[in-house]
């Protein structure tokens, strides 16, 4: 398995699609010895994996996911699943008003995922009452029912969760950090990600083209807070790509939205618990402050992502009127009863 991919970035040479697939098959059988696993994990952190490698990582990955396709087509979030351990996640609550605005969201994460092991939308669900341990079919039927969904990454893709323990003791990011994010196991056209560099958010847009697996219509990434996927206060890079090959890459500047806070504002004492109670409040429509400021945000993008706005402003208004005549709020609680 090392002797591709090299011991260095001098020496280091790219894998062929076969060769990446075949990896990807011995690492999900539990095959390589520890250390044969963690030199070859440790020699792709160096090289960095080309999109061709990751497409084959990925459609061996997905052949393995047990997918639980909804009627509707949500947008898929697929934050970081090793969690943020500062700033709030406002994904939980952007997702349901944006369901509440009529666009359809799917998140999905793992339980403290390696390496960071922090708070991830599990948790703020798990803190909000919302059942997160389902079956794939539960989750699909979540998304119909109540128009936001969370799918549990040990449900859908336990031969990833299998890895807990090796990627634990790795200490390091590897390809897996990447690619889990990727699984779409609701099969949605839209998937909406998070980069630290627009680089990266060409190759994961590159990855999913060359996927014999997905086929997305359309592919929205930007640079957020913690690396996953809330839009940062200020300026956000953005890359949008759809099928039909246009790739764009734009900024969004909280200032041309009226909104006056910085990433201090957003920072929470316990991650999970203090974004549960702030999903609650926005939702309920009991704040006006900079918090429904940047849940409304991080609403317009999914549902400008999902094609029911044509632009972020609309996108924006779609998602205060939707706390505004407690549709938001109404969702939450289909959540809580599911």
């Amino acid at each position: 398995m090392t002797e591709v991919v090299g011991s260095g970035t001098k020496s280091a040479e790219d894998m062929t699609r076969a060769q990446a697939a075949e990896a990807m098959r011995r690492i999900l059988d539990g095959d390589p010895d520890p250390t044969t696993l963690g030199a070859f994990w440790l020699a792709n952190r160096w090289k960095h994996n080309t999109a061709e490698e990751l497409a084959a990582v990925t459609d061996e990955m997905c052949d393995r996911v047990e997918y639980a396709t909804p009627d509707a087509d949500p947008v898929d979030c697929g934050a970081n699943y090793d969690g943020k351990g500062r700033t709030a996640i406002l994904g939980v609550a952007a997702g349901v008003v944006a369901a509440g605005a009529g666009t359809p969201v799917v998140a999905h994460s793992g339980d403290r995922v390696p390496t960071q092991k922090g708070d991830a939308y599990k948790h703020v669900l798990d803190a909000l009452g919302v059942a997160t341990e389902l079956t794939p079919g539960d989750s699909a039927d979540m998304v119909d029912e109540t128009g936001f969904g969370f799918y549990y990454q040990p449900a859908f893709n336990p031969a990833v969760a299998d890895l807990f323990d090796r990627r634990d003791r790795m200490g390091v990011r590897t390809f897996v950090n990447t690619v889990e994010t990727l699984a779409n196991p609701a099969g949605a056209s839209v998937h909406l990600g998070s980069f630290y560099h627009l680089a990266f958010a060409k190759k994961v847009v590159e990855t999913f083209a060359q996927s014999a697996f997905h086929d997305l219509d359309r592919v929205i990434m930007f640079q957020g807070m913690e690396g996953y996927d809330d839009i940062r206060p200020g300026y956000t890079k953005v890359a949008d790509w759809s099928a039909d090959g246009d790739f764009a890459d734009y900024e969004i500047e909280t200032a041309d939205y009226g909104m006056d806070f910085e990433e201090a504002d957003l920072r929470v004492d316990d991650v999970a618990a203090d974004s549960a109670r702030l999903t609650e409040d926005v939702v309920a429509g009991d704040r006006t402050d900079h918090w429904h400021d940047a849940v409304a945000l991080n609403a317009a993008v999914r549902i400008y992502a999902g094609g029911d706005a044509d632009s972020l402003s609309d996108g924006l208004d779609a998602a205060r009127a939707a706390i505004d005549d407690g549709s938001a709020a109404a969702v939450l609680d289909d959540l809580r009863a599911f």
